[in-house]
């Protein structure tokens, strides 16, 4: 198995003078290229095999974790394997097997409603384009995004928590609002680079770079990252705050992709740390 490519140490210095822009999109383009390095293995952290099993998976993934929804969605998938299926599914049973992602009476109303609106609309195939996605039941932007990136190689940035949260660190963006940091990005990094871009980030802020304490000391873009010195700087002590791979513990897929540095994760029920605070979805709830 290829070992996970590790920080290496370096000595940050405060710019002398205000950076411009150009300087800025030259930093975030670098920080892009370096993460690839890092994060060669990038990739969604949802288990699927088709553009459906993607959106369902990604709306399931709202207010909990990437492994929660893939610990469930093969039960899910098994009852109700295409669109016209779980169109026709009992909403009770389709409830209880939601139950473990939280939510699940909400979730299941938008699953019904987005997968009668594939059936109806869309002959049954998930529409590859933004403007019919977001008009499904539960789909928002950033829902559409992930698929359109995953399933149909359609470039789109998927503003996340994590996302938004590394962006503003970066001092790419001083934007909060999900639709505006999407577009200020969007003319930073190039189109061709928005998918992994948004992967490589978000990779970044659930392993090392953690919202309440970010693990400065084992960053290995410390030296391009203007906010370095927020988190610990030890580096046995950042270490420590390392997750999923980069520490040693299970991944969030059940089925990673075959490049993947790691554990798999653990069936539901089955044995495995589960990771803490900054684990959280890749998706989020649709806007």
């Amino acid at each position: 198995m290829t070992p996970v490519k590790t920080a290496k140490a370096v000595k940050k210095t405060a710019p002398a003078k205000p950076e411009s822009r150009l300087a800025m999109v030259r930093r975030a383009r670098r920080i892009n290229r370096e993460l690839g390095e890092v994060y060669y293995y990038a990739h969604p952290e949802l288990d699927f095999e088709n553009p459906f099993q993607l959106l369902v998976a990604t709306v399931l993934s709202a207010q909990t974790t990437d492994l929660r929804v893939n610990q469930t969605t093969p039960a899910v998938f098994a009852a109700y394997p295409t669109p016209e299926d779980m169109a026709a599914a009992d909403p009770e049973k389709l409830e209880e097997l939601l139950r473990p992602t939280g939510f699940f009476r909400a979730k299941a109303k938008s699953l019904l409603g987005l997968s009668a609106g594939i059936r109806d609309r869309f002959g049954g195939e998930v529409p590859g384009n933004i403007e019919d996605l977001v008009s499904l039941p539960g789909v928002g932007r950033k829902t559409a995004f992930v698929v359109l990136g995953n399933a149909f190689g359609v470039p789109g940035l998927t503003v996340d928590t994590h996302f938004g949260r590394l962006v503003r660190r970066w001092r790419l963006t001083e934007q909060t609002d999900a639709e505006k940091v999407e577009a200020e990005i969007a003319e930073i990094i190039p189109k061709s680079e928005w998918t992994m871009f948004s992967h490589r980030t978000i990779f970044h802020g659930r392993r090392i770079c953690h919202s309440r304490k970010p693990a400065c000391g084992a960053c290995p873009i410390a030296q391009l990252c203007p906010s370095y010195g927020e988190g610990e700087l030890d580096p046995e002590k950042a270490k420590k705050l390392l997750k999923y791979e980069m520490g040693g513990l299970p991944g969030q897929r059940l089925k990673p992709p075959a490049d993947y540095p790691g554990r798999p994760a653990p069936p539901l029920g089955g044995n495995g740390a589960e990771t803490g605070a900054d684990g959280g979805s890749t998706a989020g709830a649709a806007r």
